[in-house]
């Protein structure tokens, strides 16, 4: 008998971000306009690929020179502007029936079930404000991008987390919020680490150890690059951090951008699904276990459909994805839980989002 296809969570889709960025995220990409072309993601790609439920961000930059969703470093309102326009984004989804917003994952299959991570604190103007985008939804928090918040060092930096970045920390553990670790300096993971108490997950992050050549880290601006006091390709996870995730019953999700699959982050090919396959099972050697890995593609988050592995051009083909797994001696219980399942145990255990929790 012919199995099913298999549901996808995705620990990482940029979806407000590309709409704010001028995608129309209601048609199919190849009609969607917007940056980055060839599109990948857009909301009816998402359901014809069985993407069921999500990790969907609040990302923002500073200094970004779109002001659709960048702003001045250091200017605590304009961050918040842009960074509540997005979830505004996904309120509005919310009631118009595209998008169910946070409560326990449901077995219903559309519309998309998504809780927010906000990807960069900047726009939560101080601690005592986590509640109340706790209360729109935000289950998970990574306290900086690549580039530096006013809480933590990002990974283009040597910094870790600043007083009111700890004060952070803790109001993230009060609220039991989840603590995205993407993105986050050496240094900041180390410091957060010794602090939280609550969940912990890397939503988009794959091996360093499979991506490091020795080198520097990539071209300066990038956001694999390095100077003389930040570690080479920074934005990986190293393995003792992976094995500290694991050990608190974290999730790390693999992220499908090429230049972080490849040895050495080159960008002058696309990655092979075998090399996401071995960053996949690094990460269960490393926790022991097949249970602490999931899907946290990032795809389409800020580069074109070009850029993901061979192969997979849109959701629709993370079948192949699946289907190399088993090739490689998974079953297809542990391809679930890779797929869907370890995603859906991780957010129901963890996700502690206020009512009202459903939206439609």
């Amino acid at each position: 008998m012919k199995q099913p296809p298999f549901s996808w969570f995705d620990a990482h889709l940029d979806l407000a971000y590309m709409a704010v960025s001028r995608r129309n995220m209601d048609l199919p990409p190849e009609d969607a306009g917007g940056p980055d072309l060839p599109a990948a993601v857009t909301l009816p790609s998402l359901t014809e690929g069985r993407v069921r439920h999500c990790l969907a961000t609040v990302f923002t930059e500073p200094d970004g020179a779109d002001p659709a969703f960048g702003y001045k470093a250091g200017n605590i309102e304009a961050a918040a502007a842009v960074g509540r326009r997005q979830l505004d984004v996904y309120d509005q989804w919310a009631a118009t029936g595209k998008m169910r917003i946070g409560g326990p994952p449901s077995e219903n299959v559309e519309p998309l079930q998504a809780w927010i991570l906000v990807e960069g604190a900047d726009p939560i103007r101080n601690p005592e404000e986590v509640a109340q985008w706790q209360s729109r939804g935000v289950a998970a928090i990574g306290l900086a991008w690549a580039k530096p918040s006013r809480y933590a060092g990002g990974n283009m930096t040597d910094t870790g987390l600043s007083p009111v970045g700890r004060d952070m920390v803790i109001a993230i553990d009060e609220a039991g919020i989840i603590h995205d670790l993407s993105h986050l300096s050496d240094r900041a993971t180390d410091e957060l680490l010794s602090i939280a108490k609550g969940p912990i997950m890397a939503s988009h992050s794959n091996c360093r150890a499979l991506v490091n050549d020795g080198s520097a880290g990539g071209p300066v601006g990038s956001t694999t690059a390095t100077t003389p006091s930040v570690p080479p390709f920074q934005r990986h996870l190293r393995d003792d951090v992976i094995r500290e995730i694991g050990r608190r019953g974290g999730i790390v999700g693999i992220n499908l951008f090429s230049p972080f699959l490849v040895r050495g982050g080159v960008r002058s090919r696309r990655a092979t699904i075998s090399e996401v396959v071995a960053h996949i099972n690094r990460v269960c050697t490393l926790t022991g276990s097949k249970r602490h890995v999931g899907l946290g593609s990032d795809m389409d988050g800020g580069f074109s459909a070009l850029t993901l592995p061979e192969g997979l051009d849109r959701p629709k083909d993370l079948g192949l994805l699946a289907t190399a797994l088993m090739e490689n001696g998974w079953s297809r219980s542990e391809t679930e839980g890779f797929a869907f399942e370890n995603w859906v145990r991780f957010i129901r255990e963890n996700a502690k989002t206020s009512e009202p929790l459903l939206r439609q």
